[in-house]
């Protein structure tokens, strides 16, 4: 078997020199005009993402045999391998299929405004980090910038799949039962799908999270400057940082507040304060659209959609969705406090009990809600599978996160709104199993029969 292998991965490695060897032959002969004769676009799909797609593809093979050629791949961890290349390999197919993204185009617009001096578009809403770092690599050009932020969307999934292992296993999954509910939750996930489709930086931000989830307390400055870096991503994990704050532990708060005053130097060093006073305004701007959008599924676009017919003013829809956030907020404080007083979800620390129902919290009260933001409460959702154990239970929770993450994106008033609501489930079925002192039955169960699986090496 070994023989093979490595005869496989020699083949593997021939191949690839030869295709790299012919490729710079017939560069060096006949230029791009040459490489063109060889590459073939189909009407319905991207060129760059295609050949991204089917490297990518080609280089995971390789890593698959060179890991079985050195027999990294054992008894231990073959189910993590497993569900690694599964999901890998379907979400390249997946991607290479579309010919068409979206929000990176945003990107591409503020970065360009920053090259060239300019205020940033209206259609950026982030601090301006993003946006600095991208001016950089505009002179590639619309399909070079796709390919690069396309490439790190793709390797963000890599690392998204390992690192919910790793924070599942933080919060007592065993290793087999984490590996399987991270697999079923990435193969049939709408949030993910879109998240990847418009070149988002969900993944990334998330990734900065878990990282620094994991890494605390052992590391308190990598965790503090992954959090800080995640807030100039996207400025909603801003309400995370309480969580930690809830430890009182002051070396990471001078960690965090250093790495956040250097990070948001960058952009001032690069472009000036400018791009500060741009993204406020940006902000100010968001707060004060006048109509909605089904795909929108914040408190402000359903209220907005709705209180026309009943005669209600926009100024007067504004302070109703503001009064909805802060009851929101005064409920996810309350679920927050009993969680930690009872340790619902691990005795570790305060942050690890604090920051699942705070991720709601950070995804509803932004003013805006797209499809891909349920992205941010993978954790919120996973982690009720410790507590869940009625009928009943099951049956909220079914039904919430089938809203969440299977049912398909559209445009259908009030369907759309399914995900505004989930999320307000998971936190009541929060609030309800708090006052169970132990995890589930399901939980207690699986987790034993998953560990006790020992596979013959």
């Amino acid at each position: 078997m070994k023989a093979s292998l490595q005869t496989a991965f020699k083949s593997w490695v021939a191949i690839t020199l030869l295709v790299l060897a012919s490729l710079v032959a017939i560069y060096l002969r006949n230029g791009v005009d040459g490489l063109n004769l060889f590459i073939q676009q189909w009407p319905l799909s991207n060129l760059v993402v295609t050949m991204a797609a089917t490297t990518l593809t080609w280089l995971l093979l390789g890593m698959l045999l060179y890991l079985l050629v050195n027999e990294k791949i054992k008894a231990g961890n073959v189910i993590t391998f497993a569900g690694f290349f599964l999901v890998m390999f379907v979400y390249l197919n997946i991607l290479r299929e579309r010919f068409r993204y979206g929000d990176y185009a945003y990107y591409i617009e503020a970065a360009t405004a920053l090259l060239n001096n300019q205020t940033l578009p209206d259609t950026y809403l982030y601090l301006p980090l993003w946006a600095a770092i991208l001016q950089y690599i505009v002179p590639l050009g619309d399909q070079g910038v796709l390919a690069i932020l396309w490439t790190v969307n793709v390797l963000a999934l890599g690392a998204f799949y390992f690192l919910l292992i790793s924070v599942l296993k933080h919060y007592d999954f065993s290793n087999p039962l984490a590996v399987i509910v991270t697999v079923l939750f990435l193969l049939i996930n709408t949030p993910l799908l879109k998240t990847l489709g418009f070149v988002q930086v969900n993944l990334l931000v998330m990734d900065l999270i878990f990282l620094s989830m994991i890494t605390y307390p052992k590391n308190t400055l990598l965790s503090a400057l992954t959090l800080a870096l995640a807030i100039h991503l996207k400025t909603s994990p801003a309400v995370l940082v309480l969580a930690f704050l809830l430890e009182f532990n002051w070396r990471w708060l001078v960690w965090f507040a250093i790495s956040f005053l250097v990070i948001a130097a960058i952009p001032v060093i690069t472009n000036s304060i400018t791009p500060y006073f741009d993204y406020l305004n940006n902000i100010r701007i968001l707060t004060q659209i006048p109509d909605t959008n089904f795909h929108d599924t914040s408190f402000d676009a359903f209220l907005r959609f709705v209180n026309p017919f009943f005669g209600i003013q926009i100024a007067q829809t504004r302070i109703m969705a503001l009064g909805a956030k802060i009851l929101l907020l005064i409920s996810t404080l309350i679920v927050m406090v009993n969680n930690i007083r009872a340790q619902t979800f691990s005795t570790q620390n305060r942050m690890s009990n604090a920051i699942p129902s705070l991720f709601i919290i950070m995804t509803l009260a932004s003013p805006i809600v797209w499809d891909h933001h349920g992205l941010f409460v993978t954790l919120a959702f996973l982690l009720m599978l410790k507590r869940i154990d009625t009928p009943n239970s099951w049956m909220w929770f079914g039904f919430a996160y089938f809203l969440e993450f299977v049912l398909p994106s559209f445009d259908f008033f009030p369907w759309s709104y399914g995900r505004l609501i989930a999320p307000i489930i998971i936190l009541f079925l929060m609030w309800t199993t708090v006052r169970k002192n132990e995890p589930s039955q399901f939980f207690m169960k699986a987790n034993r029969w998953f560990a006790s699986l020992q596979l013959n090496s």
